[in-house]
């Protein structure tokens, strides 16, 4: 199916939102997600479906000083 990722419009085989992530290779790292315009908490990732022409926006914290 095609879903939009940042604004990108990509197609995935996964199912859910936890399954994106982990073929997005984020798993373990600081995160937040957004699928349209709704924020999901790490913890609903699993039972969040991906549906057709999803808006998800992934956005990855990044350490520095």
């Amino acid at each position: 199916m095609m879903v939009y990722i940042n604004g990108e419009q990509q197609e995935t085989q996964c199912k859910n939102l936890l399954e994106l992530v982990q073929s997005l290779a984020l798993e373990g790292k600081r995160f937040a997600v957004e699928v349209n315009e709704m924020i999901i908490s790490k913890s609903r990732l699993g039972e969040t479906p991906i549906c057709e022409a999803d808006k998800i926006e992934i956005i990855h914290a990044v350490g520095g000083g």
